[in-house]
Parts: C-alpha cells; structure tokens; sequence
C-alpha cells in the first residue's frame, strides 16, 4: 500500500504551493523512500496544450507525450524522477471519460451523478498514478483554491480515498498565506478561513505549511495551532526564499520531513547534503552572464519557466550567474534589438508557435550568426535559424515556414506529411524521440554519446529537399532520427557557437545536472565578451517584475 500526501491550498493562488509540493518530493526522497507526484487540475480543459501561455505558463512535456502544467516541470527537476501522462488530471479529462463510459453503457443505464462516478474516476486516476510508478508516496497536489467550484470533486474524491487507504497512509498538508499588515501584524484569519471552508468539505488538515514573507513566530503557530486543530510542531513556517531551491532545506529544517515520517511510518534519516551544496552554491556570488531571450511571450516569464531553470543550471556547472535580457520579438525594433545585443554575450531562441514575432526571431539569429555571438535555438528557433540561413547566405527570397507562409516559395521548414489536415489538441510528435548524432560535431561534443533521446513538441519539420544546400552554406545536421529522415540539431561551421535543437532540451535540465546543450552555450558565452562594455540596468516596474516593453531586462 503506498502512502498519499495531498496538498491543498488556500487564501489565494500563487501562494507556492507548487514549489512545497516539489520540495515535499525531495525532502521524503532523501529519506530513501521512493516518490512520485501528480497535479489535479480543476479547468475544464482537457489539458493546456491549446491554452494561451498567457493563461497557463509553459506547457511542460513528459516521456510519454503528454502536455501538462508547468508544477510537473518543478516536481521533476526536485525529485530528478521522470513523470508521465498519469501525473497531470484535469476535469476536462475526467468528464470525457465518464461521459465516454456513459455513451458505451458502461453504467448499464444509471444516472450518472459526481459522486460517486466522477469522484471515481478521480480515485482510479490518483490509483493508476501509483501503479505507473511504484513508489512508496504519492504526493498529490490540488490546483487552484480550496472553496473554488471547479475543484470541490477533486477534494471530495481525496476525502475518500483516505477513508479508503486508511487514516495510517494518508496526510493533508493546506498551504495558506499569513499576510502582514501596516505595523508588521501576521493576520491568521485568513487561514482560519480556509481551513474552516476545508473542513466544511470533511478534510481537516494534518499539516499547515503558513507562507509568509518573513518567518512567522511561534506565537502566531501557536494561534494557528489553537484556531485550526493542527499540532503546534505540524504548523510550519514557510517565508519567502532566497531561491526556490532552499525550500527543501527549510521545511526540513522546519520539522516537516520529521513529522511526516513519523506520521506516515516512513525513514527517519534524511540525507540532503547534495541539496545542501547545490544551495550553497547558487548563494555564492558568481560573474553575471547576460543572455538575451528572443520570444513574444516575454512579459509572463512563466512562458519559459524551464527555459530559466535550464539557463540557472547551466550558469551553476559554468560558475556564472545567467542575467536574462527579455526581448519581444513582436515588438522590439531592429535598434532596441542591436542596442541589446551589443552588451549580451549569447542570444537564445525559444519556442513556439504561430506567425507573430517571427521576423525578430529570424533577425536574432542573423544577428548572431553575423556577429559571432553564441547562437542557442530551441524548436521554433532552430526553424528560425534555418530560414536565416536559407534568406542571407544561399539567397533564397521569401524563404520561409509553411506555418508561416503556407504559399512560401522556398518551404525550408514544412509540415510532416502525417499531420496535414489533424485537428489542434495532443496530436503534434510528441515526447521522447531518439536522435543519432554526428561525431566530431558540437552536438556529440555536448553529449558525449551517439545517440540520445529528447522530449519534443512540435509539427513542422527542416524540409529535406533543402538539406543539402543548407549544408553548403555551412548550416549542417548533427543530429538526426535514426533513419536519418528527420532533423534533430543543426549546427553552424566555422562559428563559435551556433546550435539549434528541434527538441526541447530545457525539459531534461536539473539542478545538479544541467543540460549539455545548456551547459555548453553557457559555456562558450563565457568566452564571447560583448561589443559594449556598458552594461545597463534592468528595466524593472515598481513591483519588481518585468516591465511589459519591447526590451527589458531581469536578473536570475
């Protein structure tokens, strides 16, 4: 029987519940019990892969294919365990499947209600999720907030499953916010009102992890304690961190790890030590590096949360710290972009999709391949980089994407014959794909392997009918499908650094184990010194964040 961890949240959203859940994952893994995560999404969506990024962040891609939010994307690069399609469940999917059942007659003709039909579905998900993996806890996370309509099936189904499991093998953790008032008053009534909504749904918490900007005194754990029923040393304090990669380290430290497996029969021992010198490490200063990020998507960072992360682990195996330069294809003119790229040392490309912002991205790459400038081109940047190439060096006017262009003379980059006429949703190539490479090229450098296998999300494919003059001009593949039909890594000769990847190598990027790719572009930015020595200041709004311009700047 595996234990289950279910956390909720409460107050408002963003509070961090994603992060705790993540770092639970390491702090039980460095007790030698093995652990798997899962979110439950409340949207009706079946799952964000056609949601806006605007929405939902970055969609984040598993082994198995599947499209799912961007929390899993922290829960692996915490726990270094790969997940899978069974760790992502919306509504969207469990309705259609009960609605599915309910078409073939599966329920023999009865009324289908919430409970007990969706509420078992969602039970037989969270079971099919411990199957999948095997592992000795399953923590799994509720989206949104508690009082939310959209979530109550998912408490409900969670409610029971404890019954079910039995109270030994199951905990509720709430992740609640203690805000700070005028004067430096922590107000707790919040909490107690969203634990007093979660007990009118039957959950009463084990845990409560209370965020807060500072930490918070145990008088107020106390009146926590006190007001929601939770044992004083389960009332755990959780101030914003420093890095998000210090939160294991302070719920351990917290008591938390201790209290769970106590609760929960599990070691009693952690080991955090690599933890703790990857945080000791991020804390020492280190030469910033600026890189410039060439996206449309630039004033929600989220978009490219893996993107980031990658950048931050390369900069921790170079002994740099990564400056993002945020810089909106769409709407950044060729002087803000020059202006920029003169005091960055390498421009990268990222993903995505659709016509809009392609020119800045198509310019980023001449840039680049122009100026010498380490050139890191991801999916979309990789066919960003083809149609430079195909335009400047073998003449090619109009060149371009179909997805762009679809009347393009010259189809450099174009459709795979199998999705022509597919519907939107789950049906591009999708997750992992071996890719052979090339020795004595960069790509084989990096990894130091022939053949590896990457996560993917795309439709359009480099048009093998113009292969061979791309190589002519010295844009050559260095990485391919094993049957050589498809263009995974295209590198260009004769230039420092100029790689571009079909694939999306930011999905495999840990902490402690940064991404070759990553770690190599990094690296070679190191060497590059920018044309201009100044260095301007980040261009930052009153709350700190990233102001919504065409160019703006923000450290790591």
């Amino acid at each position: 029987m595996p234990k289950y961890i279910f956390v909720t949240g409460g107050v408002v959203s963003s509070v961090g519940k994603g992060i705790t859940t993540a770092s639970l994952g390491r702090v039980i893994k460095s007790r030698g019990a093995s652990v798997s995560i899962m979110k439950l999404d409340p949207y009706l969506n079946v799952d964000p892969g056609t949601m806006s990024p605007y929405q939902h962040g970055e969609v984040f891609i598993t082994d198995d294919g599947a499209e799912t939010d961007l929390d899993l994307g922290h829960y692996e690069r915490f726990t270094d365990e790969n997940l899978s399609k069974a760790s992502n469940v919306t509504t969207g999917q469990v309705y259609s499947t009960v609605i599915a059942k309910e078409r073939r007659g599966d329920y023999l003709g009865g009324t289908i209600q919430v409970i007990p039909h969706i509420t078992n579905e969602i039970k037989d998900r969270i079971r099919l999720a411990s199957r999948q993996h095997e592992s000795d806890v399953v923590i799994v996370e509720v989206g949104g907030t508690i009082g939310d309509i959209e979530g109550q099936a998912f408490v409900e189904a969670i409610r029971q499953l404890r019954r079910e499991v039995g109270r030994q093998n199951a905990l509720y953790i709430h992740v609640t916010l203690v805000p700070e008032l005028g004067g430096g008053e922590l107000k707790t009534k919040p909490t107690q009102q969203s634990v007093r909504e979660l007990r009118s749904l039957g959950i009463q918490p084990d845990v409560i992890v209370a965020r807060a900007d500072r930490p918070i005194p145990d008088d107020v754990r106390e009146k926590i304690s006190l007001f929601c029923d939770v044992d004083v040393e389960a009332v755990i304090s959780m101030p914003t961190a420093d890095s998000i990669y210090a939160v294991p380290l302070i719920l351990e430290e917290s008591g938390l790890g201790a209290y769970i497996a106590r609760e929960l029969n599990l070691p009693g021992e952690s080991n955090l030590e690599e933890w703790r010198e990857l945080v000791a490490h991020i804390r020492t200063p280190r030469r910033p590096l600026r890189i410039a990020l060439v996206g449309k998507y630039v004033e929600l960072p989220d978009a490219y949360m893996s993107v980031m992360e990658a950048l931050v682990h390369a900069g921790l195996a170079n002994d740099v710290d990564p400056e993002i330069v945020w810089i909106n294809a769409e709407t950044a003119s060729r002087e803000e972009m020059d202006r920029e790229f003169r005091t960055v040392s390498g421009i990268l490309v990222p993903g995505g999709f659709g016509p809009r912002g392609t020119e800045g991205k198509i310019y980023a790459a001449t840039y680049a391949r122009e100026h010498g400038i380490p050139f890191l081109g991801l999916c979309y940047g990789l066919h960003m980089a083809v149609i430079d190439v195909a335009r400047n060096i073998l003449g090619l006017p109009g060149a371009n994407s179909t997805e762009i262009d679809p009347n393009t003379a010259y189809p450099v980059i174009d459709l795979m014959p199998d999705q022509k006429g597919v519907q939107m949703g789950g049906t591009m190539r999708l997750g992992l794909w071996p890719c052979k490479l090339e020795p004595g090229t960069k790509a084989f450098a990096a990894y130091g392997e022939p053949l590896i296998h990457e996560r993917h999300r795309h439709r359009f494919e480099v048009n093998n009918s113009f292969r061979d003059r791309l190589a002519s001009a010295g844009l050559i593949v260095s990485g391919a499908s094993p049957d050589g039909n498809l263009a995974e890594i295209v590198e260009l000769k004769g230039h420092p650094y100029f790689v571009a990847c079909q694939f999306h190598p930011e999905f495999l990027s840990r902490p402690t184990r940064s991404h070759p790719l990553f770690r190599d572009f990094i690296a070679a930015s190191k060497q590059t010194l920018p044309e201009g020595s100044q260095r301007e200041l980040p261009l930052k709004s009153d709350a700190g964040q990233p102001q919504a311009s065409s160019v703006s700047s923000a450290g790591e």
